[in-house]
């Protein structure tokens, strides 16, 4: 076989095996093993591993992983998360929809805390489903603010999504996270108008609310207040150049953790539990990294990527519709798996692309992370979809399909107005001081 046919085989079987849910990293390292004992031997199989592994696992900017996953464990543990929602509620939950705004204001308050869409969609699906059942919200709203709400855990920074991207394209991974901030903040709003809009149209969708004192209201931003400054801390300290990302996840992690002293949530129990979790994921997602940079190996010396690159140029097509046929792969893609698999099959093909039509790729991870929002939010197996329904099983998953169908559309008005205005992306990295 030519090392071409190999290479595309290869990517196939991987494909293959993520679709039948068996790991990434499996999915990715088997074939990657194969093809490289095909087109080479034992000898250049042992020292790629070898360099592969050692070079990436040591790398200062893995590190920032475990801390952020960490920072956001605490956060949970200490109740904050659910005093987020409360504040949340007591200050929108008298409007029409409240409720579901309330889901949406949270949510982006506590992905600057948490990094993980599906620790959004879990957390602050399990205490505002309750609210909005009881309430006689319609079950597609509710449902579909929840997941949506989830989807701006991997945009807000800290996020592990930008990180790893960051590490694959070999971007700064401080421009990337303050180049999500203002994207996010947008898409929350736009989030919150999808809200309004459809309750105007569909009054029965949702109830006014109770109306609560303004002394109630303003004593319940105290949890807000601490999560926004230890966002300022870590992100600001970040942008003027006081630290870099792993010195601002260091100090995330112990903020985070002298907070949850302060608040008295603090305990052995609870320090055991945060390290098993933070350590099994963390795990999870090195195993990925490592086996992505082992798979990208491989497509390098079959050449795939180029070729991929070649026929697309050889096609003739105009920028804009090279563009709408990568957002249509990556909506495709994320339909059928996993958002961290999504990112790592298509990095290698279609950033030589982006770079080719003279896009920023500080820019382009950002759309990336939106596209890839879509696909958590995607029927059939959208992850934020299969958490929600895992865990408020009385929604129905016919429900919950339409709920995240109606937040796509925002999603992809954001898609659109990043196109056509990247700096909304780049503004804060360009300003940011070295």
């Amino acid at each position: 076989m030519s090392t071409l046919t190999v290479g595309i085989l290869a990517l196939i079987v991987m494909l293959v095996l993520m679709m039948l849910r068996v790991p990434i990293a499996l999915s990715m390292a088997l074939p990657a093993i194969a093809g490289i004992l095909y087109l080479k031997n034992w000898s250049v199989l042992e020292t790629v591993v070898g360099s592969v592994f050692w070079t990436h696992s040591l790398s200062y900017t893995l590190s920032t992983i475990p801390m952020f996953l960490w920072m956001g464990e605490m956060l949970t543990s200490s109740g904050i998360s659910s005093e987020l929602y409360k504040a949340c509620r007591l200050w929108f939950g008298k409007f029409k929809g409240g409720l579901s705004i309330a889901t949406i204001g949270a949510s982006a308050i506590f992905a600057a805390a948490s990094g993980s869409s599906v620790a959004n969609t879990g957390t602050i699906g399990m205490m505002a489903s309750k609210e909005m059942l009881d309430q006689k919200y319609s079950k597609v709203l509710s449902s579909g603010s929840i997941v949506a709400g989830g989807t701006l855990g991997i945009l807000i920074p800290p996020s592990g999504f930008l990180i790893i991207y960051g590490m694959m394209t070999e971007q700064s991974i401080g421009k990337l996270l303050l180049a999500g901030v203002i994207p996010g903040i947008i898409l929350a709003l736009l989030f919150v108008i999808t809200i309004i809009i459809s309750v105007r149209l569909k009054p029965d969708m949702a109830p006014a609310g109770e109306s609560y004192s303004f002394k109630e209201r303003f004593l319940s931003l105290k949890s807000t207040f601490w999560v926004i400054l230890l966002f300022v801390v870590v992100i600001g300290g970040m942008f003027i150049g006081l630290f870099g990302p792993t010195e601002a996840a260091g100090i995330g992690a112990f903020v985070s953790t002298i907070l949850a002293w302060a608040k008295g949530s603090l305990n052995w129990n609870v320090i055991k539990q945060t390290l098993i979790r933070t350590a099994t994921t963390s795990g999870f997602l090195f195993a990925i990294i490592l086996c992505a940079f082992l798979f990208n190996y491989l497509l390098t010396i079959s050449k795939v990527p180029t070729a991929f690159s070649q026929a697309l140029a050889s096609a003739g097509l105009s920028p804009h519709v090279t563009f709408i046929c990568i957002a249509i792969m990556f909506l495709i893609l994320g339909a059928l798996m996993d958002s961290m698999a999504v990112l790592v099959v298509t990095v290698p093909f279609v950033i030589p692309l982006i770079n080719d039509m003279g896009h920023d790729l500080i820019w382009f991870g950002i759309v990336m992370c939106m596209l890839v929002e879509i696909s958590l939010i995607s029927p059939p197996h959208g992850m934020n979809i299969m958490v929600l329904n895992g865990v408020v099983p009385e929604y129905g998953i016919g429900k919950i399909y339409m709920g995240a169908l109606l937040f796509m559309i925002p999603i992809v008005f954001m898609i659109i107005l990043l196109y056509f205005f990247p700096e909304i992306a780049l503004f804060l990295p360009e300003r940011m001081i070295q």
